[in-house]
């Protein structure tokens, strides 16, 4: 009975390493493409033109705004920031979502201000939940080959945007 128990127990785990490995070969934007609710993550990331540099070794830190998010801007805001001359505020929306290195649930306490890639400050709060400029974060450690992803329920304006 323990020999099966052990046999069983080890066939589970040489089954769930190769998963496990392969998600974590996924780097943050093949990551957000193959999971539901990006897309517009997905689309916003291509136009600004940072699909390759979020892609790169990283690593990096994404807080993400989910598909829902994105729709709860005023109306016209998005179709408004995908346009080609609005590639500047759309690169400074998207980067002010992105910390530099990796920073896990584990990392975030109290209050912190942080440096966003964009330049400005963010604060993360866990007070009453953890937010992320104001957004609640909803989800966390998404792990990726060259970062990690946390998903947020808002878009998040940087201070000088709109």
């Amino acid at each position: 009975m323990l020999r099966r128990t052990l046999l069983s127990l080890t066939a589970a785990a040489a089954i769930s390493a190769p998963v496990y490995a392969a998600e974590h070969s996924m780097n943050i934007v093949e990551t957000a493409q193959g999971a539901e609710g990006f897309s517009t993550l997905v689309a916003a990331i291509e136009a600004a033109g940072l699909a390759e540099t979020l892609s790169g070794e990283g690593p990096f830190t994404v807080f993400a705004p989910t598909d829902e998010a994105f729709a709860a801007l005023p109306e016209g805001t998005l179709d408004n920031l995908l346009m080609e001359e609005n590639k500047d505020q759309l690169t400074a929306i998207l980067t002010y979502h992105v910390l530099p290195g990796k920073t896990m649930a584990g990392d975030i306490t109290g209050e912190m201000n942080v440096e966003t890639v964009n330049g400005a400050e963010v604060s993360i709060m866990t007070d009453g939940g953890v937010t992320y400029g104001g957004a609640a974060v909803v989800d966390t450690d998404i792990e990726a080959s060259n970062g990690v992803i946390h998903v947020i329920d808002s878009v998040v304006l940087p201070p000088e945007s709109m």
